[in-house]
């Protein structure tokens, strides 16, 4: 090939139709580098539309040059949206993140790109042309919140501007090539009715859980990655008095809540040099001089967890969070190891007396095969005894078995009256007692 710039376009036989569609873009997109470059990042907001009309143009004016090459049956503005959405938007993945029905796109590499729709994962038709068109993709999701991603910090947490979740690793500890994930954001926002017209909670489950967010009860909410354990948190937020001040504390914000007097508050990762990093425990313990009513933390991981329990063992009642355990007496040995990462030496004894005096309930989350996702246990911790933290399932889902491929069961009660009813009535609260009965 001649080094001249008309040269660098490479035109195609008739008989490569089976691939000439891909192999055009491939080459439009390296061709495009060439003329305006394709770091968006380097734009800033009043440049979109004239850097976006720089683009059009410029791939229209290459594939008028390869224009005799193309098969009849090609469509230039389907061909010409696809090319945009490489060089402006999320490349093959765009269209993904348009459809309501996936809930979840991962990238394994160039050449496989998976979904999960309807809770099932396949794999699409989707290819990246190169892994740096995937490196390209996450420098536009990162850069515009001061992140990074290269080899020196290969992996990422971030968000889209819709709230989606991202998360991102790349070589060296990726052998497959730079790996995406990426939670969407659901546009619709969620009720208890539409749990309950899911089958994903009971109704009388779902009564007790608004009695306890309204009365600040203390909550956790376990589950397993993907189970929905933001999901239930958000909607079970949106129980909280509109004349209380909320403070929210998450890596990538997420929770969307109704209230009007919500502070949402966001931790910030190291800069290049090191320094900056504000994690989940700064906050925490920030928030603590923000005069809050609650406090939500998206998900508690680490040291927090002790700041979390002091919290709300001293005034801060009604404090919910999310956490990852397969059970509740699980939830109890998480928060005891993630005390114990805190770095305060502390006797086994003492944390487990925080956390008894701590949360009042512990609601299990699952996701079954089915790709359902239902509250299967709601759990009350009553005290210690003999150093052990005692609890009393109060709810549970028991299962009956499938039909059609799906989980089929029923939610009831265990017949146990949990002491936060009793204390509630005490107050003046009448939460009817026949919820707990079972039936």
């Amino acid at each position: 090939m001649e080094n001249n710039k008309e040269s660098r376009v490479v035109f195609f036989r008739k008989d490569e139709r089976p691939e000439i569609l891909e192999e055009i873009k491939r080459k439009v997109h390296l061709e495009l580098i060439e003329r305006i470059g394709e770091n968006k990042a380097e734009f800033n907001q009043s440049d979109e539309d004239r850097f976006r009309q720089a683009t059009v143009t410029s791939i229209n004016n290459i594939l008028d040059e390869m224009v005799n090459e193309f098969p009849e049956e090609v469509n230039r503005g389907i061909l010409l949206k696809e090319i945009l959405d490489e060089a402006l938007g999320l490349g093959p993945i765009e269209d993904l993140i348009k459809d309501p029905g996936i809930s979840e796109i991962m990238v394994n590499g160039k050449d496989k790109v998976y979904i999960e729709k309807d809770g099932k994962i396949e794999l699409t038709n989707k290819k990246f042309v190169s892994d740096r068109q995937i490196m390209n993709v996450l420098e536009r999701i990162i850069a515009p919140l001061g992140r990074r991603i290269d080899e020196s910090s290969p992996m990422v947490d971030a968000r889209l501007k819709d709230g989606s979740r991202v998360n991102a690793i790349i070589p060296p500890l990726s052998l497959v090539g730079p790996v995406l994930t990426i939670r969407k954001f659901s546009r619709q926002l969620l009720s208890i009715k539409d749990l309950i017209g899911h089958c994903s909670i009971g109704g009388n489950m779902a009564e007790f859980l608004k009695f306890c967010v309204v009365n600040k009860c203390n909550m956790i909410i376990s589950g397993g990655t993907g189970s929905g354990k933001t999901t239930l948190l958000n909607i079970l937020s949106n129980f909280i008095p509109s004349d209380e001040r909320i403070v929210t504390i998450e890596d990538s914000a997420e929770l969307d809540l109704i209230q009007d007097h919500v502070v949402s508050l966001e931790s910030r990762p190291s800069n290049i040099e090191g320094r900056g990093e504000v994690s989940i425990r700064d906050l925490m313990r920030n928030s603590l001089r923000m005069r809050p009513d609650r406090i939500i933390v998206g998900e508690v991981r680490s040291g927090e967890a002790i700041d979390m329990l002091q919290a709300m063992n001293t005034g801060h009642d009604g404090s919910l969070s999310t956490i990852h355990a397969n059970s509740p007496r699980d939830v109890l040995s998480r928060l005891e190891t993630m005390v114990l990462m805190s770095g305060m030496e502390l006797p086994v004894k003492a944390i487990r007396e925080q956390i008894a005096s701590a949360v009042n309930l512990i609601v299990q989350q699952q996701r079954f095969q089915d790709g359902s996702r239902k509250v299967i246990n709601i759990a009350e911790i009553t005290g210690i005894e003999n150093d052990r933290i005692t609890m009393q399932d109060i709810f549970y889902f028991k299962q009956s078995g499938f039909d059609n491929g799906k989980v089929k069961g029923d939610f009831v009660a265990t017949g146990n009256i949990p002491h936060l009813a009793e204390k509630l009535r005490s107050k003046g609260v009448n939460i009817p007692l026949e919820i707990f009965e079972n039936k």
